[in-house]
């Protein structure tokens, strides 16, 4: 087949496949994430675990109660003397027992471990909405990545649609100047071998746009179809604070927050390691019991049957353990000093992180005007070569030059344009923003 005839049947192809498709916005492609998003459920579920964890029933504050039961079945060979000088023989002779009993028991006091314990739970269901929300935002961050790499792609598309209609007019205008004898059959193959190449890279980048939307659909639960576009228009916050965001970063930081649940769990830690070897512990302990013996005709008793109820308390003072408690003490405060360090450390980084982010977005900002400027040279240079080759003024060299610089001018613009959101994103991110604003 003739490449002309299978590039058009290509453009009509994907032409009313774009028809078909629907737009996803990222209001929609974020909805989609937080409620489809795989890694975003299994976080979510995690956060109820620890909110399990953080209940009543799982904080050492309620008795426990328990039921036992049983039998006991017995035959015997026995021989009894009596006081009185007579002598039993019983062979085979069957006794039985049973008994059955609830306990309860409760803790009255345990030196506050209990208290610190149950606390400790709730900084462990807070840090773990912390770390839910730590995943939320990686993922939206991927999510946006993709997403935009989807759209620079299909912007990159449309670029070099429109530059295989130039190339194809001028194939056709070099195949009327060869007929007329106006040029020379080197240019007509010039003109083939240009829209050759860019249908090549047309092809390429169709595909490479396919896999990219296969991708942003893996994010979002596959919730969609192959039949979707992306908004490529870009909305940047040119409201940002640089001081503003800095002291949001160091009060809102996600892995910040993280490091001060750990260091309130393990200030925690070394208390109730405390309160085990300091305080007793004190439970109250009951039990109702019901108790049957049915004997053998060696004993005085034939049948005895006891039911009562007991109850007392227990005093437990952990004065010495051969040290096991005191070295876990020690090595609780040296974690905690840890965590304090990681602190400072994690303060350290992250704002040179977020100074890098910011200048990284400013600059990307910057670039993207300059690419807008260069574009729109790049359209007027192109626009005069165009009018000048027509005239035959120029040859198809520097037409092909002027249209390439136009080419390679959107190209770039797209890739600064998406480049700097990215980084926007980034900044937003870092300082615990990127789920509070509107994108």
């Amino acid at each position: 087949m003739d490449i002309r005839i299978y590039i058009t049947y290509t453009l009509v192809f994907f032409g009313m496949y774009a028809n078909a498709q629907q737009v996803l916005s990222t209001e929609d492609a974020v909805k989609l994430t937080l409620e489809h998003n795989y890694g975003i459920q299994i976080a979510n579920n995690a956060i109820e675990v620890a909110e399990n964890n953080t209940s009543i029933l799982n904080s050492g504050y309620l008795p426990t109660l328990t039921g036992n039961a049983g039998a006991v079945y017995n035959i015997d060979n026995t021989e009894a003397e009596f006081t009185n000088g007579e002598v039993a023989v019983l062979d085979g002779a069957e006794s039985n027992r049973y008994n059955a009993s609830l306990n309860l028991n409760y803790i009255l006091f345990d030196g506050l471990g209990r208290k610190y314990n149950y606390k400790q739970l709730k900084e462990e269901y807070q840090l773990s909405e912390l770390q839910a929300r730590e995943t939320i935002e990686t993922t939206i961050l991927q999510l946006f990545s993709v997403y935009y790499t989807v759209a620079q792609l299909s912007e990159n598309t449309e670029a070099l649609e429109q530059t295989i209609v130039i190339s194809r007019d001028r194939l056709t205008r070099a195949g009327y100047q060869f007929d007329y004898g106006q040029s020379t059959k080197l240019e007509v193959l010039n003109a083939e071998v240009d829209i050759n190449n860019d249908s090549i890279n047309l092809i390429n980048a169709k595909q490479q746009l396919k896999n990219t939307k296969r991708d942003l659909n893996v994010i979002i639960g596959n919730q969609l179809s192959e039949l979707f576009d992306v908004d490529t228009d870009v909305n940047f916050l040119f409201q940002l604070n640089k001081e503003d965001l800095l002291a949001k970063t160091k009060a809102n930081n996600v892995s910040l927050l993280q490091i001060e649940k750990n260091i309130a769990i393990s200030a925690l830690d070394v208390k109730i390691n405390k309160a085990t070897q300091i305080l007793p512990a004190i439970s109250l302990n009951g039990t109702y019991g019901w108790n049957k013996n049915n004997n053998n005709a060696a004993s005085f008793v034939a049948v005895s049957t006891n039911t009562g109820l007991s109850g007392g308390l227990n005093l437990t003072w952990n004065l010495f353990d051969g040290g096991g408690t005191l070295t876990r003490i020690r090595n609780s405060k040296i974690n905690l000093e840890n965590q304090k360090l990681q602190k400072e450390q994690l303060l350290i980084d992250i704002e040179r992180n977020f100074n890098n982010a910011w200048d990284d977005y400013q600059n990307k900002l910057i670039i993207y005007q300059v690419q807008e400027d260069n574009i729109k040279t790049a359209q007027n240079n192109f626009d005069r070569t165009q009018e000048k080759f027509k005239i035959g003024q120029v040859t198809s060299i520097e037409f092909r030059q002027a249209q390439l610089n136009l080419l390679n001018s959107e190209l770039s613009r797209n890739q600064a344009k998406y480049d700097a959101k990215l980084a926007e994103l980034t900044v937003l991110q870092l300082s615990g923003e990127l789920l509070n604003v509107e994108l």
